[in-house]
């Protein structure tokens, strides 16, 4: 980097450090984990010294290369879905097409597909820096749960906050910590990649009380009460925690306890998959401890997995990978939008207990919406490119409206394809076909490009 780049770089020094304090936590925990060979890999029972073991023959990360002409029409169709869906006053991007709310979580997919976008050179640096700057100075001005942190859902319009159907909440509903650190992800990246933005993104954050997020160690959400107060909750299972403590970790968050992978692990026997999951279900807990494609896939695209999150990632394509070997079904799941009632469905391969589980928020089973994800393939695909993800690209590949972007999926039963078009589906398949350029989203070896 010359030195035109650090100056520019100052305001951001800040990130830098926190940068580092957070890689020390990651490699504490692995120094700390224990090791087994095979032969005594845990069963399915609980243990309370869970042993975190090492498989011998992960695949290799995949070699960067360019995109073909497909993947570059892919590329195009899933940025169709931003070109339509950006509200023209605050530059934010509906979660659901033609539906006129966000989330922290969305506004993050968004920022995030427009990097991918601009590393994909699908739009001008110019358009990128008019939708960065429109973008990041609105979510600077959001209104505040009880001056605190921001709401759970805002009008892109209005950015009113709003409930999770779209009607005004002048209180707002509470904050979800696992939104506002997935938020912290495109913030580091315009702080290491974009410095002529760093200000701006540090704007969006300078009015939050971000302790409110984490009491030793552990993330915490807020919630409104019968009586309309704030009752704060533990946010996170495994995978989705540790995913969100990283986000947090590269602000200076001391996030070791959520981080550690071991507190509250066990395993399941999934097909001969030694599959891990959080202990903490929906009977000990009263939230569901789902296992599934997502928090892995993100961690891969845009942290690059650490040792232990690289191997529970292979543990869960693979649980998956053999279903389809035992079933002929092409499986992977994630948490979707669907397109018909109750429109977001919780598709596991393991929850409270039960294997390919799918239920909504309630618990409430809905195993007849199981559904092929657009958005685990494309991110599966990206991350190993194997046989197996290579069957499951071939089943998605037409699933996409070219003038509206691409589906959540296909319907396990009856094959009819899902047709919710979504902010993150979208954001997904962008970061992965990004993924397959370049490589991880927050690339320390691109600073100042």
């Amino acid at each position: 980097m010359n030195r035109e780049n650090l100056l520019r770089a100052r305001s951001h020094i800040v990130f830098i450090l926190a940068l580092a304090a957070a890689f020390a936590l990651v490699m504490w925990i692995e120094r700390h984990s224990e090791f087994k060979p095979r032969s005594s890999v845990p069963g399915a029972a609980a243990s309370s010294t869970p042993i975190i073991e090492f498989s011998g023959n992960l695949p290799p990360i995949p070699s960067q290369r360019a995109l073909d002409p497909q993947e570059r029409e892919w590329a195009q169709v899933a940025w169709r879905y931003f070109v339509n869906n950006t509200d023209p006053v605050t530059g934010l991007v509906h979660s659901v097409d033609k539906y006129e709310a966000t989330t922290l979580w969305d506004s993050a997919s968004y920022l995030l597909a427009l990097f991918a976008a601009e590393r994909l050179e699908l739009i001008s640096s110019a358009q990128f820096d008019k939708r960065l700057k429109k973008a990041l100075d609105s979510l600077g001005k959001l209104p505040l749960v009880d001056g605190i942190l921001p709401n759970k859902s805002y009008s892109t319009a209005t950015l009113e906050m709003v409930d999770y159907r779209g009607k005004p909440a002048p209180n707002g509903i509470g904050w979800s910590a696992i939104d506002i650190a997935r938020l912290m992800v495109p913030l580091n990246v315009i702080a290491w990649n974009y410095p002529q933005h760093t200000k701006a993104a540090l704007r969006v954050i300078a009015r939050w009380k971000m302790q409110a997020l984490a009491r030793d160690g552990v993330l915490f959400g807020a919630h409104r009460d019968v009586e309309g107060k704030l009752a704060l909750v533990q946010e996170g299972r495994l995978g989705y925690e540790q995913y969100a403590s990283k986000a947090l970790g590269l602000f200076g968050f001391d996030m070791v306890n959520a981080l550690d992978y071991r507190t509250h692990l066990a395993y399941a026997n999934i097909y001969g998959v030694v599959l891990p999951y959080d202990r903490r279900d929906a009977s000990v807990s009263g939230a569901h401890n789902y296992v599934l494609s997502e928090p892995y896939v993100l961690d891969g695209l845009e942290f690059g997995w650490d040792r232990i999150s690289r191997e529970f990632a292979w543990r869960v394509l693979r649980a998956q990978e053999e279903r389809f070997h035992r079933t002929g079904i092409l499986t992977a799941v994630t948490e979707d939008h669907v397109d018909q009632a109750p429109y977001f469905v919780y598709n596991t391969v393991f929850t409270d207990g039960k294997p390919w589980h799918a239920l909504t928020d309630q618990g409430e089973d809905v195993s007849r919406l199981r559904t092929l994800s657009v958005k685990a393939a494309f991110g599966w695909h990206a991350l190993y490119r194997t046989g197996y993800t290579d069957r499951l690209m071939a089943a998605v590949d037409k699933l996409f409206d070219p003038e509206r972007g691409w589906y959540a999926g296909r319907y396990e039963e009856g094959g009819r394809p899902n047709k919710a078009v979504t902010a993150n589906t979208n954001a997904v398949v962008l970061e992965s076909l990004a993924y397959i350029v370049s490589g991880r989203m927050i690339d320390y070896r691109q600073v100042g490009k």
